[in-house]
C-alpha cells in the first residue's frame, strides 16, 4: 500500500488543520475502502478497541467550524502491513484528499479506525442518518459486538463534535473504560448541553474546582468530582467552601440521598444511557440502607405541612400574636399601720391578668396592644398601712373589668428605634433602667424595689421617644403626657399643657457592666401631684401639697456582671422640686438602693434577689422635711417550675415608715405565682 495514505493518518496536526472546513453534511460520511479496511484491522497484531461515536444528524453546514478535540495520553506504534499481498492490495488505494474525506475522518493517536459501512452516498439526507435515535435507550453493547479486546492499556478518550451554528454547542463524551480486565464495555453518554456558569452567590456546585477547600489529593476529591459534574447533586456554601469535614446526622445524610436520587431520576428522565448500571446498583443499595430514615424524613415533611396548612387556616392574625400573663397574689401586712394602734390588715387574694397582642407587620416592628383586669390590694390607703413605702409592685383595682391598658407602635428608622402610642406607654419602656427586678410579674415584689423612681416614675402614658444605638452606646429622648390629660381637649390639659414627663439618657452596656445617666423634667398640674410616682414618704410626693409642682430629676444607674449568675447593682436618685403657683418654695428629694440579683441559684430559671435602699426622703425644703430615715429590706426567690410557671414567695421590711422613727415597722408577705403564655 502506498505509504503517503498511512503518513497522511499519523501525521494528527495535518489533520487537525484540514478539519476547520468541515461542513455538517460531512460527518456521518463513512470511510470508502471497506473491505481493505477490513482486511487489515484483522489482519493486525495488536488488536484495539473502538469508541462508537453517537451524534444528532446535522441537517445544515456550519456558519463557523470548531476544533475537534482529541484526548488521548498513549500514542501507539505504527501498526505495519502484513504481507506483501496486502502491500499490493494497498498500494492500489489512492489516499482521498477531498474535503469531504478528510471531514469524515475522526482518528485517536494509537487507535485504528474500523468501518463495515458501505461508501458514502451522494444524498445528504442518507448520509446523515444516526446510528440510534435520540432520546431512545439502547442496551449497553459488550466489548465483543465493538472490538476485540486488546493487549494494549488506552487511557479513556473524550472527543468533541463541531455543532451547528444556529444551534447551541453540545458535548459529547465518550465514556469508555480501560480494556483487558479493566472494567465493563464501552459505554456511550448522548450529549448534553454545556451549563451556562454561575454568577454571584453560589447555590448549585457545577464544578469541584469551585469549592475552594477541597484540593486533588483529597481522598474523597474523586466522589465529590463523581456527585458534582456527573450528577449535580452536591451544594457548596455561599463563601465557595465545601467543608468536608463537618459532621453529619443520619438524617441529613439521608436528605442528601433524596436530593441525588430526584436529580438522578431527572437525568435518567432526559438522557436515558447517562447512568450506568453500577451507579444505579449503587444508589439502590443507599436508598435500601437508608430506607427508614428517608420514611422518617418524609413523614416529618408531611407532618409539618399538615400542621402548617391547619394554622393557616384556623390562625387568629397573620400578623399577630398573643401573648398572656396571669398573676396570683396571696399577702398580708403585719405591724401598726401609720397613725394605727394595731394591725388593721387581713390574709387577702388578688389577681392580675394581661393579655397582650403582639402585632407586626414587618417582622421589624411592633405594635402592642394590652388588655388588663387587675384587683390587688393597695396598701398605701389609710384603712392598710396609711404609707406608699407599703405598696406592692402590681398593686391597683378596677373591678374585674378587662379595660384597655396600653397600645403603641415600635418601629426601626434607620439606626434608631422609635415609640410612639397614645395610652399606656411608660417611661421604664421607652429608657433602659439598668436593673435586673424591672418586671411586676418576675421581678421584685415592692413598688420601690423595681426601679428608680426619680426618673423613671411620673407622669406618662402618651407621647413618642426615639433611641440611637450607637453600638455599646445608647442615647434615648423621649417625651410623655400623662394619660387622662392627653386625650383631653380642655383648658390646662392635652399633650402639652397637662401633666408631663420628658426624659434624656444616655447609657453604656457591655457584657460585665451597664451604666445609665438620666434626666427626667417633670411637670405636675394641680390636682395632680405626684412627683414620686407613690414611692417614698407622702412629702416626697407631695412637698408642696396639690400645688403645681415642676422638679429636675437626675438618676444614675449601675449594674455589675461578673458572670451570669452573679449581679449587683443598684441606683440613685436625686431631685430638685420646686413650686410653680402659690408661692416659689424649692425641696431636694433623695433616694437610693442596693440591688444583689443570684441567678439560676438552685435550678436553672431560679432567682435570688435582695434590694436594700432608702426610699425617696425630703432632704432639705423651704416648707417641711423628713426629720429620719426609713430603711427598705427586701428579699425573694423566685422559682422557676417550668417555661410557664414561677412561683415567688418573699418578703420586705419598712423600718422607720415615713420616715419617722416614732412609727412601727411594717412588713409585708407575699406568694405570687406567675403563669405565663
Amino acid at each position: 500500500m502506498n505509504r503517503t495514505f498511512w503518513n497522511l493518518l499519523l501525521v494528527s496536526p495535518a489533520i487537525l488543520g484540514l478539519s476547520s472546513v468541515m461542513s455538517a453534511s460531512a460527518i456521518a460520511a463513512e470511510v470508502t475502502a471497506t473491505a481493505e479496511a477490513n482486511q487489515l484491522a484483522t489482519a493486525q497484531s495488536s488488536e484495539s478497541k473502538i469508541a462508537e461515536i453517537v451524534a444528532e444528524p446535522v441537517a445544515a453546514a456550519p456558519a463557523a467550524p470548531e476544533k475537534l478535540a482529541l484526548n488521548n495520553s498513549v500514542e501507539a506504534p505504527q501498526t505495519p502491513v502484513a504481507n506483501s499481498a496486502d502491500a499490493e492490495k494497498l498500494a492500489k488505494i489512492e489516499p482521498d484528499t477531498s474535503a469531504a474525506a478528510l471531514q469524515t475522518t475522526v482518528q485517536t493517536t494509537g487507535s485504528d479506525i474500523e468501518s463495515a459501512a458501505p461508501s458514502a452516498p451522494a444524498s445528504t439526507a442518507a448520509a446523515t442518518e444516526p446510528l440510534a435515535a435520540a432520546g431512545t435507550a439502547e442496551p449497553s453493547p459488550q466489548a465483543s459486538d465493538l472490538a476485540v479486546q486488546s493487549s494494549q492499556s488506552y487511557t479513556p478518550a473524550k472527543i468533541e463534535v463541531p455543532g451547528v451554528a444556529s444551534t447551541p454547542a453540545t458535548k459529547v463524551e465518550i465514556a469508555q473504560t480501560a480494556p483487558a480486565g479493566m472494567g465493563g464495555p464501552i459505554v456511550p453518554v448522548a450529549p448534553q448541553a454545556l451549563p451556562a456558569q454561575p454568577s454571584g452567590t453560589m447555590s448549585q456546585v457545577t464544578s469541584v474546582s469551585q469549592l475552594s477547600d477541597v484540593r486533588p489529593t483529597d481522598w474523597a476529591f474523586q466522589a465529590l468530582q463523581s456527585l458534582v459534574e456527573r450528577y449535580s447533586c452536591i451544594v457548596g456554601y455561599p463563601d465557595g467552601t465545601y467543608r468536608g469535614n463537618r459532621a453529619l446526622t443520619r438524617y441529613e445524610f439521608a436528605a442528601g440521598v433524596n436530593a441525588c436520587l430526584d436529580n438522578i431520576t431527572k437525568l435518567i428522565g432526559s438522557t436515558g444511557n447517562l447512568v450506568t448500571r453500577d451507579d444505579l446498583a449503587i444508589l439502590q443499595r443507599l436508598q435500601e440502607e437508608f430506607a427508614a430514615e428517608l420514611a422518617t424524613l418524609r413523614g416529618r415533611v408531611d407532618g409539618l405541612e399538615a400542621r402548617t396548612a391547619e394554622l393557616e387556616a384556623n390562625q387568629f392574625s397573620t400578623t399577630t400574636k398573643l401573648a398572656g400573663e396571669a398573676v396570683f397574689a396571696v399577702s398580708d401586712t403585719f405591724g401598726d399601720g401609720i397613725g394605727l394602734h394595731d394591725d388593721k390588715t387581713s390574709t387577702n387574694f388578688g389577681y392580675r391578668v394581661r393579655l397582650n397582642l403582639l402585632t407586626s407587620f414587618t417582622g421589624r416592628d411592633l405594635l402592642r396592644t394590652r388588655l388588663q383586669a387587675n384587683n390587688v390590694a393597695n396598701y398605701s390607703a389609710k384603712t392598710a398601712t396609711g404609707t406608699n413605702m407599703a405598696r406592692l409592685a402590681f398593686d391597683g383595682g378596677d373591678n374585674s373589668q378587662f379595660s384597655l391598658d396600653e397600645v403603641y407602635y415600635r418601629f426601626p428608622l434607620g439606626g434608631a428605634t422609635v415609640f410612639v402610642g397614645p395610652k399606656g406607654l411608660d417611661l421604664d419602656e421607652i429608657a433602659e433602667t439598668v436593673t435586673p427586678f424591672n418586671s411586676t410579674g418576675t421581678g421584685a415584689i415592692s413598688r420601690f424595689g423595681v426601679r428608680n423612681p426619680a426618673v423613671f416614675r411620673g407622669p406618662q402614658g402618651a407621647g413618642a421617644s426615639v433611641t440611637f444605638n450607637l453600638g455599646s452606646l445608647r442615647a434615648t429622648a423621649g417625651y410623655l403626657a400623662g394619660d387622662s390629660d392627653a386625650p383631653n381637649p380642655a383648658e390646662g390639659r392635652g399633650v402639652f399643657n397637662g401633666s408631663f414627663s420628658a426624659l434624656g439618657q444616655i447609657g453604656f452596656f457591655s457584657k460585665p457592666f451597664d451604666l445609665g445617666l438620666t434626666y427626667t423634667r417633670k411637670y405636675n398640674r394641680a390636682g395632680d401631684v405626684g412627683v414620686m410616682g407613690g414611692t417614698g414618704s407622702s412629702l416626697a410626693n407631695q412637698p408642696f401639697g396639690q400645688a403645681p409642682t415642676g422638679s429636675d430629676n437626675y438618676g444614675v444607674q449601675v449594674n455589675f456582671k461578673p458572670s451570669r449568675r452573679f449581679q449587683i447593682g443598684g441606683w440613685y436618685g436625686y431631685t430638685k422640686a420646686e413650686q410653680l403657683r402659690g408661692g416659689k418654695n424649692d425641696a431636694t428629694i433623695q433616694n437610693g438602693a442596693i440591688t444583689l440579683a443570684l441567678a439560676d441559684f438552685g435550678r436553672q430559671g431560679n432567682l435570688l434577689g435582695f434590694v436594700f435602699g432608702v426610699p425617696p426622703k425630703v432632704t432639705e425644703s423651704d416648707v417641711a422635711r423628713n426629720r429620719n430615715t426609713s430603711y427598705h429590706l427586701e428579699g425573694f426567690y423566685r422559682f422557676q417550675v417550668n417555661d410557664f410557671i414561677s412561683v415567688t414567695p418573699g418578703v420586705y421590711v419598712i423600718l422607720n415608715p415615713e420616715h419617722n422613727n416614732r412609727n412601727d415597722d411594717i412588713w409585708v408577705g407575699l406568694l405570687r405565682t406567675t403563669f405565663s403564655f
